[in-house]
């Protein structure tokens, strides 16, 4: 009997050892991980991550820590421009994060460049750069984790804004000075002084209507073809598909915009505005009438064929135009 009660007491003191020693080991391997993440993190704000090491800090479980992954591809022969811009603007965030006094192992900022780690780009089924992916610290990265870049940007700020909904690390962005406007803006108003102070003996032309009138136009131009919208979202100029390596300048969704697409927008803005001048002066002036009909004929010209090319952009974008 009691030979049978040791063999009991012995039985069970092995089962709860082998659970206790198994959560011994993971957490010695969740602290190997996390000080291996904080000595990179040290050194770059972005770690650098190839096929092995994402396997083994990202994929690989078990892990307490999430990490904002940047796909990307910023090899000079891959010749995608977006990729800089947006790296640029992960660097700023990154080191937001890394030197803020809130930093902590919650979440690291990471980076698989195509070169690097193409293995990693077959592994997700990925075929476009640049690509940001929140890994989580528990389960499988959900569609939410994936960042819309064509909607939102690529803007520090909205990547922070991002981060914390997915993740509750709330990151204040950080810029370095940028005296460039300041500097511009400074420019201006010197050059506008200067013209100011050698016609000051002659000061009719702030009186003059034209000049008043294409300033007009240039500002409604510039503010209805989408300006305001790139400057608060900060989207790509335009998006190259490093697979077939055509290059978008027109997005296909009518909740966002490239930088291009607001360029050719405010072109063909102008040129149908340029057309109905030409068609008012037409009618009005007091030229021969052969210069009239040219004028006319050009107006017409300018105002059919550009707002035919606006309709065909907004069909592109606004699927099912025209509408019945």
């Amino acid at each position: 009997m009691l030979v049978k009660v040791c063999a009991a007491v012995f039985l069970a003191a092995l089962l709860s050892a082998v659970p206790a020693d198994g959560q011994k080991k993971k957490e010695t391997l969740v602290s190997e991980k996390v000080g291996q993440m904080m000595d990179w993190a040290s050194k770059r704000a972005v770690i650098r991550l190839n096929g092995e090491k994402f396997r083994r800090f990202v994929r690989a479980p078990p892990r307490n820590y999430s990490v904002i992954i940047m796909f990307t591809a910023l090899q000079p022969q891959r010749q995608c421009a977006v990729c800089r811009q947006a790296d640029e603007e992960y660097q700023i965030l990154a080191n937001s994060w890394r030197y803020s006094s809130a930093f902590t192992n919650r979440i690291f900022f990471a980076m698989v460049d195509f070169d690097e780690g193409s293995d990693v780009f077959q592994m997700l089924n990925m075929n476009s750069a640049p690509t940001f992916i929140n890994f989580p610290s528990k389960g499988k990265p959900k569609r939410a984790d994936t960042y819309e870049l064509q909607v939102r940007g690529f803007a520090a700020e909205q990547l922070a804004r991002w981060i914390a909904d997915r993740t509750d690390v709330h990151i204040r962005v950080i810029r370095p000075p940028n005296y460039a406007g300041p500097l511009m803006l400074g420019l201006l108003l010197a050059l506008i002084g200067s013209l100011a102070y050698l016609r000051r003996n002659n000061l009719e032309f702030l009186y003059n209507k034209n000049v008043w009138a294409f300033s007009a136009l240039c500002f409604v131009l510039i503010m209805t073809s989408g300006q305001m919208w790139n400057h608060i979202r900060g989207p790509p100029y335009a998006h190259k598909n490093p697979s077939t390596g055509q290059v978008s300048y027109i997005h296909g969704s009518s909740q966002a915009q490239f930088v291009a697409e607001t360029h050719i927008v405010l072109l063909f803005n102008a040129a149908v505005t340029l057309g109905m001048v030409l068609l008012h002066e037409a009618a009005t002036s007091d030229m021969d009438i052969g210069k009239r009909k040219i004028m006319c004929v050009a107006g017409i010209g300018l105002v059919m064929l550009f707002f035919s090319w606006l309709l065909s952009i907004f069909r592109a974008k606004y699927h099912g135009y025209p509408y019945r």
